[in-house]
């Protein structure tokens, strides 16, 4: 006898009819109403390919270009690119590491990798993918004149070759999350030519889902569905229609009037509007974006374990999170890897506001009624001053003397951010893919950007023996007990109170449907709307 996820399993792929479906669950139990209800969720759940996929996005300048190696970052550029090009590996939605243009990835040692390169896969162009395209895409990153802007994440490798369908890649040391680099909107595969380098990285000829039929900078673009797609079960749109609309209300405007079908980057007042309109839905995904208090160790009194501990129990981070960013965010727990990423420590309790603790680590430091000082400012985000003001609230509470100084935007990067003797200020960090490159950019004692002045504690040297030793170990599971006590002694002993993950925030009409795991890493499910997406 089938079960009802059975019969749901072979109605979401064609094997039984509608009629079929809502027969069988009734023979199994359910009323013929809950049956026609799972059956319009089944179908509504199932890609099915058609139709116009009609984008707006927030941002786009006319110096856009479609070699992604030089790209800014832009939402447009992001989309763009994955909608025209592959990787060698992608991330999935939960950001583990699919192979891609790669069938295989392998490694022995972290040390020396080999993609094998996937058979059957045809350019836009009808030129069939090589080993020698790979070599040179990678190659593309490399040497004195390279002006990618990833020339700096894969200067650890040191060699790069063909063995028969085989790209090898030797780094200088080992690097288990290697791939992952690979996988950056900087690193697409195009074509290679016989002199080693790339043919025209400008043409917009890839491997993926669309061809580039018009392509207006900083305007618009349109695509058409590759006909000989390589991959199954991806790119279900006929075509694609994508504008640059940088106005907030005009491009909420767009989605309410039915002129677009999604849009990117809503703000956090106009999401409750538009949650409220039964034809559209309001997608919040927690992303890999922090706010942090950022506290230096070479600055006193924070050098002192209890005012950081003080500090970081007096923290009202649900407070924050609701009246600063009305909501739509996750509370932090005083380290950089988010509650979406794979190595998140989920054993680690969450840091509530605690007035007794706070007071205790206070009462421990000596400083009375002595201030400390907070420098915050817009240029760190919007409402970070509202935030800084909240922690001296919720501190007064504690018996703790906060000061907050509002600083200018204008200079507050280079004048008081990461700067010895501004002891404690308002920062954020857009996160990275993987605990080594998110800790190795800004928490490792040896990093220009370690904006805690974390180092030279038992703690932090720690630490620092726990990333060197993981960026090396290929056991995943050793690898999750070494992220989860990098995580613990970052709460413990450094210098962030991480108060919130915001909330990646767009919204669509209901007419699109998509994952029901959608990533949080970039906006419109990692940029790749066009890939994973469809109408329902």
């Amino acid at each position: 006898m089938y079960s009802i996820e059975k019969l749901k399993g072979l109605f979401a792929t064609g094997k039984i009819g509608r009629r079929d479906f809502i027969q069988g669950a009734v023979a199994l139990g359910a009323t013929l109403t809950a049956a026609t209800s799972i059956s319009s969720s089944v179908l509504a759940a199932t890609p099915k390919k058609g139709g116009t996929l009609r984008l707006a996005m927030s941002s786009g300048t006319t110096t856009d270009i479609l070699d992604m190696s030089v790209s800014t970052g832009a939402v447009s550029e992001l989309v763009h690119g994955y909608t025209i090009y592959n990787n060698l590996v992608e991330l999935g939605a939960d950001g583990s590491v699919i192979p891609e243009l790669a069938e295989t990835v392998e490694s022995d040692d972290a040390k020396t990798w080999r993609f094998k390169v996937r058979k059957g896969v045809e350019w836009h162009n009808g030129k069939s993918l090589d080993v020698n395209d790979l070599m040179c895409s990678i190659n593309y990153h490399r040497g004195e004149d390279s002006k990618s802007s990833i020339k700096g994440q894969l200067a650890e490798i040191a060699d790069v070759r063909a063995d028969g369908d085989y790209l090898v890649i030797e780094l200088a040391g080992s690097n288990s999350d290697f791939p992952v680099m690979l996988s950056d909107y900087h690193a697409p595969i195009q074509i290679g030519g016989s002199d080693g380098k790339l043919v025209d990285p400008l043409a917009g000829i890839g491997t993926a889902g669309y061809v580039l039929k018009d392509y207006n900078p900083g305007v618009s673009a349109s695509f058409e569905r590759n006909p000989n797609y390589w991959k199954a079960g991806h790119a279900h749109f006929d075509s694609v229609e994508t504008t640059i609309v940088s106005d907030a209300t005009a491009r909420q405007q767009a989605l309410v009037t039915d002129q677009v079908d999604c849009i990117d980057d809503v703000s956090a007042p106009t999401a409750g509007l538009l949650s409220r309109n039964q034809k559209l839905e309001l997608l919040a995904v927690t992303g890999t974006m922090h706010r942090v208090f950022a506290m230096r160790l070479d600055t006193p009194p924070f050098d002192n374990n209890d005012v950081r501990l003080a500090l970081k129990y007096a923290a009202k981070r649900q407070e924050m999170v609701d009246k600063v960013l009305l909501g739509y965010g996750q509370i932090g727990n005083d380290h950089s890897i988010s509650p979406t990423q794979k190595y998140f420590n989920t054993d680690l309790a969450q840091r509530e506001f605690d007035a007794d603790k706070a007071r205790y680590h206070w009462g421990k430091t000596g400083l009375g009624d002595t201030p400390v000082v907070c420098h915050a400012s817009g240029a760190s985000l919007d409402g970070s001053v509202d935030v800084a003001l909240l922690l001296q609230a919720s501190a007064k509470e504690c018996g703790i003397n906060m000061e907050v100084k509002k600083e200018p935007n204008d200079g507050y990067w280079s004048n008081i951010w990461n700067k010895p003797g501004i002891g404690m200020c308002t920062s954020y960090w857009s996160g990275r893919p993987t605990p080594d490159w998110m800790f190795s950019t800004c928490c490792i004692a040896g990093s220009e950007w370690n904006d805690m002045a974390w180092k030279d504690t038992p703690a932090a040297d720690r630490f620092n023996e726990l990333i060197t030793a993981a960026k090396g170990e290929l056991d995943d599971k050793k690898r999750h007990e070494m992220y989860f006590e990098c995580q613990k002694l970052m709460h413990d002993d450094g210098g962030y109170i991480t108060w919130s993950y915001d909330q990646n925030l767009s919204a669509h009409n209901k007419k699109l449907a998509h994952p029901e795991k959608v990533a949080g890493n970039w906006h419109l499910d990692g940029c790749k709307i066009t890939e994973r997406w469809w109408f329902a």
